[in-house]
């Protein structure tokens, strides 16, 4: 773990919400999103403009990303950070809480993010070998949080857009992320 990691009993956690693992009676629908539990760096973040072509501004950026369970272990928690390339500083991003519904099993997802003044739901299960978040953009569209060429070290996010009731899908960002493997 490392060192800017608050432990279940630190006086900085909030009581109860972290956890030591995944509740026992949902581990196995739990690890969906629970494989990816640890500390990950986002080794490149590209955007993309409405029509598909790369951002001209803020077209790659780095990153790292922390994953935890919370709540008793039936939900996951992970917060996305930016690293400032001009001072080399982990900048929050936002946060999103991910727990498993055995109602409808599936997973919600709600992803808040102060600094971009957004909250985003989605809705997500396994499809095939990826893990499919399906929401809506602040315009309504229909909206895909991609998580692909999963490994236990690796795996591909992408965010994908329809404007046409999804006839076609257009990149909006996309990013290589690795495990880290040596604690800070």
């Amino acid at each position: 773990m490392n060192a800017h990691q608050i432990q279940p009993g630190d006086k900085r956690a909030i009581e109860g919400l972290l956890s030591d693992g995944p509740n026992s009676e949902l581990e196995e629908k739990l690890m969906l999103f629970g494989q990816f539990v640890g500390d990950w760096d986002i080794l490149e973040d590209r955007f993309y403009q409405s029509d598909g072509k790369p951002s001209l501004e803020q077209n790659l950026t780095r990153g790292e990303l922390h994953w935890d369970w919370i709540l008793d272990g039936r939900a996951v928690q992970d917060v996305w950070m930016s690293i400032d390339e001009r001072t080399h500083k982990a900048i929050p991003e936002g946060t999103t809480i991910r727990f498993y519904d055995q109602k409808i099993d599936a997973w919600h997802s709600i992803w808040i993010s102060p600094t971009q003044a957004v909250v985003k739901t989605f809705v997500g299960r396994q499809v095939g070998d990826e893990i499919v978040l399906e929401g809506r953009t602040a315009e309504g569209y229909p909206l895909r949080w991609i998580f692909s060429e999963i490994t236990p070290n690796s795996f591909r996010w992408r965010a994908e857009e329809t404007r046409d009731n999804g006839k076609t899908w257009t990149l909006r960002e996309e990013m290589q992320i690795r495990r880290r493997l040596n604690a800070e």
